[in-house]
């Protein structure tokens, strides 16, 4: 994590500090979880004396930013906003209709900000990008589905930093993280369904090389039918699982009655 605190030039005061801190963590440079460096370590980054760095570690800690954990250090609290209260959750939930709305959001959001991106990604962006796709490459080939998944959302966050608006970032953020708790459907249903993790792997590169090349009409195209293919998927798979326990059912039912 060095490099990225620097030196406060003027009064040096907590609130300068604070206000360092709030800034990485909207912009999405400083992420939940990550751990900030010793206390020496990091008066020595702000040059700033440890009672003031306490000071606005304190200040931070108070409103909900960082968590102390007692004998291992100072951490980002998990700062990613919670949409729905957990009663809406579980309603959204039960009902199909929020899965469909879900992705239609999606869809239109992920193509405003994959046409940011194109416009807006920087070296360092298109480097971590970059990263990610051979990432996502490799873990393809070793059939990991697992790792796939994490990287998946990983690539999609990475794209909303890349459009460098702090709004969409924490939109996106929240989006994922009801993504990942299973809220709408379960994304196993999507890598498990005949050809998808092939056909999710070429939409990912997609976007990932109209944003390369900033053409912001194919970055946008790409985001838009790779939630089209997903809005299919979800579609197809509960189906066959509706088929499925249709079938089994009456598969018991006749052989019970045979018997």
């Amino acid at each position: 994590m060095s490099g990225i605190f620097s030196r406060i030039r003027h009064s040096r005061t907590a609130d300068e500090v604070v206000q360092q801190i709030e800034m990485l963590i909207l912009e999405g440079i400083l992420r939940v979880g990550d751990k900030l460096p010793g206390e020496r370590e990091l008066a020595r980054q702000f040059d700033v004396s440890r009672p003031i760095l306490r000071d606005a570690l304190k200040a931070l800690e108070g409103r909900g930013l960082l968590v102390t954990r007692h004998g291992g250090g100072t951490f980002v609290a998990d700062v990613i906003g919670q949409v729905f209260t957990a009663p809406i959750s579980e309603l959204i939930a039960k009902h199909h209709k929020a899965t469909a709305d879900y992705l239609e959001y999606r869809r239109e959001i992920e193509g405003i900000t994959a046409e940011f991106a194109s416009q807006r990604a920087t070296a360092d962006d298109r480097a971590l990008l970059t990263g990610i796709i051979e990432r996502m490459k490799a873990a393809h080939l070793e059939d990991d589905f697992a790792e796939e998944a994490v990287i998946d959302v990983e690539f999609h966050n990475a794209i909303g930093e890349c459009a460098h608006n702090i709004i969409l970032l924490h939109t996106l953020r929240s989006c994922y993280r009801l993504l990942s708790d299973g809220v709408f459907y379960n994304r196993s249903l999507i890598y498990n369904f005949p050809g998808a993790r092939a056909k999710l792997l070429e939409q990912h590169v997609a976007i990932y090389d109209a944003v390369m090349k900033g053409d912001r009409a194919a970055a946008r195209m790409a985001a838009e039918d790779h939630i089209r293919f997903v809005e299919q998927s979800v579609t197809e798979a509960e189906r066959s699982g509706d088929w499925k326990r249709v079938s089994n059912l009456r598969l018991r039912q006749r052989t019970d009655g045979a018997g």
